[in-house]
Protein backbone atom coordinates (compact mmCIF):
# COMPACT_ATOMS: atom_id res chain seq x y z
CA UNK A 1 0.00 0.00 0.00
CA UNK A 2 1.34 3.44 -0.98
CA UNK A 3 1.96 5.92 1.83
CA UNK A 4 2.28 9.69 1.68
CA UNK A 5 3.97 11.70 4.41
CA UNK A 6 2.72 15.25 5.06
CA UNK A 7 4.13 17.71 7.58
CA UNK A 8 1.57 20.06 9.13
CA UNK A 9 2.64 22.85 11.48
CA UNK A 10 0.29 24.19 14.18
CA UNK A 11 1.06 27.80 15.17
CA UNK A 12 -0.50 30.66 17.12
CA UNK A 13 -0.19 32.46 20.43
CA UNK A 14 0.21 30.57 23.73
CA UNK A 15 -2.96 29.13 25.35
CA UNK A 16 -5.12 29.25 22.19
CA UNK A 17 -5.46 25.45 22.27
CA UNK A 18 -2.82 24.16 19.85
CA UNK A 19 -1.72 21.20 21.97
CA UNK A 20 -5.30 20.35 22.86
CA UNK A 21 -6.23 20.48 19.17
CA UNK A 22 -3.51 18.00 18.26
CA UNK A 23 -4.46 15.65 21.09
CA UNK A 24 -8.14 15.83 20.20
CA UNK A 25 -7.40 15.09 16.55
CA UNK A 26 -4.84 12.33 17.09
CA UNK A 27 -6.19 10.63 20.23
CA UNK A 28 -9.74 12.01 20.50
CA UNK A 29 -8.92 13.13 24.04
CA UNK A 30 -9.16 16.42 25.90
CA UNK A 31 -7.58 17.59 29.13
CA UNK A 32 -7.55 21.00 30.76
CA UNK A 33 -4.08 20.61 32.22
CA UNK A 34 -1.85 20.20 29.16
CA UNK A 35 1.54 21.75 29.84
CA UNK A 36 2.31 24.78 27.71
CA UNK A 37 4.77 24.18 24.89
CA UNK A 38 7.56 26.44 26.13
CA UNK A 39 11.26 27.00 25.75
CA UNK A 40 12.25 26.79 29.39
CA UNK A 41 12.98 23.09 29.05
CA UNK A 42 13.92 23.38 25.37
CA UNK A 43 10.44 22.10 24.46
CA UNK A 44 10.00 24.50 21.54
CA UNK A 45 8.03 22.00 19.50
CA UNK A 46 5.97 18.94 20.27
CA UNK A 47 5.26 16.17 17.76
CA UNK A 48 2.39 13.84 17.04
CA UNK A 49 1.75 11.32 14.29
CA UNK A 50 -1.52 10.14 12.77
CA UNK A 51 -1.95 7.55 10.03
CA UNK A 52 -5.11 7.83 7.93
CA UNK A 53 -6.47 5.24 5.52
CA UNK A 54 -7.29 7.55 2.61
CA UNK A 55 -8.29 4.92 0.06
CA UNK A 56 -8.02 1.19 -0.56
CA UNK A 57 -4.47 1.57 -1.84
CA UNK A 58 -3.17 4.66 -0.05
CA UNK A 59 -2.42 5.70 3.50
CA UNK A 60 -1.56 9.23 4.63
CA UNK A 61 0.90 9.74 7.47
CA UNK A 62 0.45 13.15 9.11
CA UNK A 63 3.35 14.57 11.07
CA UNK A 64 1.92 17.32 13.30
CA UNK A 65 4.31 19.92 14.70
CA UNK A 66 2.93 21.89 17.66
CA UNK A 67 5.20 24.94 17.82
CA UNK A 68 5.70 27.14 20.89
CA UNK A 69 3.84 30.44 20.61
CA UNK A 70 5.99 32.70 22.77
CA UNK A 71 7.22 35.71 20.82
CA UNK A 72 10.81 35.30 21.98
CA UNK A 73 11.08 32.07 20.00
CA UNK A 74 9.88 33.40 16.62
CA UNK A 75 13.48 33.83 15.50
CA UNK A 76 13.74 30.03 15.48
CA UNK A 77 10.54 29.28 13.61
CA UNK A 78 12.25 29.02 10.22
CA UNK A 79 13.82 25.74 11.34
CA UNK A 80 10.47 24.26 12.30
CA UNK A 81 8.60 25.59 9.26
CA UNK A 82 11.02 23.91 6.86
CA UNK A 83 9.42 21.39 4.48
CA UNK A 84 5.90 22.01 5.79
CA UNK A 85 3.13 20.96 3.43
CA UNK A 86 0.37 22.85 5.26
CA UNK A 87 -0.28 25.00 8.30
CA UNK A 88 -2.97 25.58 10.91
CA UNK A 89 -3.03 28.98 12.62
CA UNK A 90 -5.21 29.11 15.73
CA UNK A 91 -6.58 31.92 17.83
CA UNK A 92 -8.88 32.18 20.84
CA UNK A 93 -12.30 33.76 20.21
CA UNK A 94 -12.31 35.06 23.80
CA UNK A 95 -8.95 36.89 23.46
CA UNK A 96 -8.83 39.53 20.76
CA UNK A 97 -5.06 39.87 21.00
CA UNK A 98 -4.63 36.29 19.74
CA UNK A 99 -6.78 37.11 16.70
CA UNK A 100 -4.60 40.13 15.93
CA UNK A 101 -1.50 37.96 16.32
CA UNK A 102 -2.79 35.54 13.69
CA UNK A 103 -1.77 38.08 11.04
CA UNK A 104 1.74 38.15 12.48
CA UNK A 105 1.93 34.36 12.38
CA UNK A 106 0.70 34.23 8.78
CA UNK A 107 3.26 36.81 7.65
CA UNK A 108 6.01 35.00 9.54
CA UNK A 109 5.09 31.78 7.74
CA UNK A 110 4.87 33.38 4.30
CA UNK A 111 8.26 35.09 4.62
CA UNK A 112 10.08 31.99 5.85
CA UNK A 113 8.49 29.08 4.03
CA UNK A 114 6.92 28.13 0.70
CA UNK A 115 6.11 25.00 -1.27
CA UNK A 116 8.53 23.54 -3.81
CA UNK A 117 6.78 25.38 -6.65
CA UNK A 118 7.23 28.71 -4.82
CA UNK A 119 3.56 29.09 -3.82
CA UNK A 120 2.53 29.87 -0.23
CA UNK A 121 2.03 27.04 2.22
CA UNK A 122 -1.75 26.30 2.42
CA UNK A 123 -2.89 27.76 5.71
CA UNK A 124 -6.15 27.22 7.59
CA UNK A 125 -7.38 29.69 10.23
CA UNK A 126 -9.14 28.15 13.24
CA UNK A 127 -11.16 30.23 15.71
CA UNK A 128 -11.07 28.10 18.84
CA UNK A 129 -13.19 28.04 22.04
CA UNK A 130 -16.50 28.44 20.20
CA UNK A 131 -18.13 26.62 23.13
CA UNK A 132 -17.68 29.71 25.36
CA UNK A 133 -20.34 32.43 25.52
CA UNK A 134 -17.87 35.31 25.83
CA UNK A 135 -16.44 36.48 22.50
CA UNK A 136 -14.19 39.33 21.48
CA UNK A 137 -14.07 38.69 17.74
CA UNK A 138 -16.95 38.92 15.25
CA UNK A 139 -17.37 36.50 12.38
CA UNK A 140 -17.29 39.36 9.85
CA UNK A 141 -13.83 40.35 11.13
CA UNK A 142 -12.56 36.81 10.71
CA UNK A 143 -13.99 36.67 7.19
CA UNK A 144 -12.29 39.93 6.25
CA UNK A 145 -8.95 38.89 7.68
CA UNK A 146 -9.16 35.52 5.96
CA UNK A 147 -9.53 37.21 2.58
CA UNK A 148 -6.95 39.94 3.20
CA UNK A 149 -4.26 37.53 4.38
CA UNK A 150 -5.03 34.84 1.78
CA UNK A 151 -5.91 32.02 4.15
CA UNK A 152 -7.14 28.84 2.55
CA UNK A 153 -10.24 28.93 4.74
CA UNK A 154 -11.48 29.37 8.29
CA UNK A 155 -13.92 27.85 10.72
CA UNK A 156 -14.92 28.09 14.36
CA UNK A 157 -13.80 25.15 16.47
CA UNK A 158 -14.21 23.85 19.97
CA UNK A 159 -11.40 21.51 20.86
CA UNK A 160 -13.15 20.82 24.16
CA UNK A 161 -16.31 19.58 22.42
CA UNK A 162 -14.55 18.20 19.34
CA UNK A 163 -16.38 20.67 17.10
CA UNK A 164 -14.95 20.93 13.54
CA UNK A 165 -11.63 19.34 14.46
CA UNK A 166 -11.87 16.29 12.21
CA UNK A 167 -13.63 18.24 9.45
CA UNK A 168 -11.07 21.04 9.31
CA UNK A 169 -8.18 18.61 9.10
CA UNK A 170 -9.86 16.63 6.32
CA UNK A 171 -10.34 19.91 4.43
CA UNK A 172 -6.61 20.59 4.81
CA UNK A 173 -5.63 17.06 3.75
CA UNK A 174 -7.72 17.37 0.59
CA UNK A 175 -5.81 20.55 -0.28
CA UNK A 176 -2.47 18.82 0.33
CA UNK A 177 -3.54 15.93 -1.88
CA UNK A 178 -4.48 18.38 -4.64
CA UNK A 179 -1.09 20.08 -4.35
CA UNK A 180 0.64 16.71 -4.40
CA UNK A 181 -1.15 15.74 -7.61
CA UNK A 182 -0.26 19.07 -9.23
CA UNK A 183 3.39 18.67 -8.33
CA UNK A 184 3.39 15.17 -9.82
CA UNK A 185 1.88 16.56 -13.04
CA UNK A 186 4.49 19.32 -13.13
CA UNK A 187 7.34 16.84 -12.58
CA UNK A 188 6.04 14.54 -15.31
CA UNK A 189 5.75 17.43 -17.76
CA UNK A 190 9.24 18.71 -16.94
CA UNK A 191 10.72 15.24 -17.40
CA UNK A 192 9.00 14.85 -20.76
CA UNK A 193 9.90 18.17 -22.39
CA UNK A 194 12.81 19.37 -20.24
CA UNK A 195 11.38 22.88 -19.98
CA UNK A 196 8.61 22.72 -17.40
CA UNK A 197 6.02 24.26 -19.74
CA UNK A 198 3.19 23.50 -17.33
CA UNK A 199 4.30 26.15 -14.84
CA UNK A 200 1.71 28.65 -16.09
CA UNK A 201 -1.09 26.11 -16.01
CA UNK A 202 -0.09 25.06 -12.51
CA UNK A 203 -0.12 28.61 -11.18
CA UNK A 204 -3.53 29.23 -12.70
CA UNK A 205 -4.88 26.10 -11.06
CA UNK A 206 -3.53 27.19 -7.68
CA UNK A 207 -5.39 30.47 -8.04
CA UNK A 208 -8.63 28.65 -8.78
CA UNK A 209 -8.21 26.37 -5.79
CA UNK A 210 -7.59 29.30 -3.48
CA UNK A 211 -10.62 31.17 -4.76
CA UNK A 212 -12.87 28.16 -4.50
CA UNK A 213 -11.73 27.05 -1.07
CA UNK A 214 -11.02 30.29 0.74
CA UNK A 215 -13.13 30.83 3.85
CA UNK A 216 -15.40 27.92 3.03
CA UNK A 217 -14.15 25.18 5.31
Amino acid sequence: MAELLFKVIIIGDPTVGKTSFVQRYVNNSYRKDYKMTIGGNLLLVDFALKVIKWSDNRNIKLQLWDIAGQERFTSMTRVYYKDAHACVIMFDLTQRSTFQSAVKWKKDLDTKCSLLDGSPVPCLLLANKADLAHREVEQSEIEDMCKEQDFLGWTETSVKDGLMVEESMRFLIEEMMTKHSEMDDLTDSTNQNGRGENNIRLNNEIGKITQRSRCSC
